[in-house]
């Protein structure tokens, strides 16, 4: 009898994790058009409201890093259990809170254990070759596409029922994925667990206050220049998913004249997740395939600016769906354009750092972002808050398109290089 089990290919790791990840998400997407709204029934303004979303990113910044590290000891696995059941946890206090400390611990226990899509990233990222990581990352972009669709529709429908309900739902979502998880991915350690680091393309993973690690990547003229755009990315869309809800409360009112509460944010939320599924479902491919990823980093930047812009000066549904469409193009290819692009440029046992890098500045744009929002929001200044955005959006464009300068120059002085040596006559 012939032994063929070397012939069969591997089992691909995108399914369960496209399920981990779509579960994670929709869990998520359940609280974030509803969390402004919830911290304002304990009596938070809108900056003490953004303040919630910065707590979880705070402790995000210095949890990460380390479940990292464990994972590549221990195994994604693991620690991306740990990761769910803390999420899990952390929607359960939220959706028995009475009192607004109790919303702050939700997100801060959420927050200790962050890590959930870092991990499924770097589970990809083992798994994937380096050509098919853009289309593999667009994988996880439809289970967020499809998150995004249904978590803020169902979220916004449920919370007519009451205020805690999709929190509650939400820690449901959570522990199904934690099931999937269990029972879907493979539950051997990876060969870092026997000492080696090199093995595996998550690598080592930068401590939050590792400045040494951070100062060498950022030095990298390419490396340091792609992660500038993902903080730049990662500030304005932060600013806009954190913040929306409060901006839509106090700029669009129904037609029964009242402000926009959780059901209508919701279904612009869901909106945007049916052209996120549309986009990442087989479009973003093709444009990589066509384009590569630096032009359509680019393209996406000047359609982030404008879709921010257009937002700014909204106040009627039409205009405001205009603003969706836009940004529904730039955030949906910015996030897989910039992340393929980290892992292209640095070495296969540098791309664990590399992402634990990039995951540590959108924390940190995470804490920044929102609170700026929130301020400005308090201040009734709707439309400087979009061009907050927007302004973040231009300088990421600027620095693409110096990126490219210098790359195209680089290119060229290699082509000299190339052409002066061929002319040279032999000895």
């Amino acid at each position: 009898m012939v032994h063929c089990a070397g012939l069969m290919k591997p089992r691909s790791p995108l399914l369960p994790i496209f399920l981990i990840v779509l579960i994670d998400v929709f869990g998520f997407t359940m609280v974030m058009p509803l969390l402004g709204f919830y911290a304002e029934r304990f009596g938070a303004s809108p900056l003490t409201a953004t303040l919630i979303v910065s707590s979880y990113a705070v402790c995000s910044l210095i949890s990460s890093p380390i479940l990292g590290r464990l994972s590549d000891r221990y195994g994604r696995r693991p620690l991306l259990l740990v990761s769910q059941v803390g999420t899990c946890i952390g929607f359960l206090v939220l959706g028995f809170a009475d009192s607004l400390w109790m919303v702050f611990l939700g997100r801060v226990l959420d927050g200790v254990t962050a890590g959930n899509l870092t991990l499924a990233q770097a589970y990809v990222s083992d798994h994937s070759a380096p050509e098919k990581r853009t289309k593999a990352f667009g994988i996880i972009g439809i289970a967020f596409g499809i998150g995004f669709l249904f978590g803020p529709f169902v979220s916004g429908e449920l919370a007519n029922f009451g205020h805690h309900v999709p929190f509650m739902v939400a820690a449901g979502m959570s522990a199904t994925s934690v099931l999937c998880t269990y029972v879907f991915l493979d539950r051997r350690v990876p060969p870092q667990a026997s000492g080696g680091h090199a093995a595996l393309p998550a690598g080592r993973r930068p401590g939050a206050f590792d400045i040494r690690t951070y100062v060498e990547y950022f030095r990298r003229p390419q490396l340091g220049g792609v992660l500038v755009q993902f903080f730049l990315f990662s500030f304005a869309f932060s600013c806009f998913t954190s913040n929306f809800a409060l901006f839509a409360e106090r700029r669009f009112v129904t037609e029964a004249g009242k402000p926009w509460g959780p059901e209508e944010v919701g279904r612009l939320f869901a909106y945007s997740g049916l052209l996120g599924i549309v986009l990442q479902g087989g479009i973003l491919g093709r444009l990589v395939k066509r384009y590569g990823e630096r032009k359509l980093i680019v393209a996406a930047f000047v359609a982030a600016v404008a879709g921010y812009a257009t937002l700014g000066v909204a106040s009627k549904l039409e205009m405001l769906l205009v603003a969706a469409t836009i940004l529904s193009f730039g955030n949906g290819v910015l996030r897989p354009a910039i992340t393929a692009r980290i892992t292209q440029v640095v070495g296969r046992d540098e791309q664990g750092t590399a992402i634990g890098i990039s995951q540590s500045l959108g924390s940190i744009a995470l804490i920044l972002a929102p609170p700026t929002g929130g301020f400005l929001i308090r201040e009734h200044h709707l439309f400087a808050w979009a061009m907050v955005a927007s302004g973040v959006s231009a300088l990421g464009l600027l620095w693409s398109l110096k990126q490219r300068s210098a790359q195209r120059a680089h290119e060229a002085a290699a082509a000299a290089a190339v052409v002066a040596d061929s002319a040279e006559p032999a000895p």
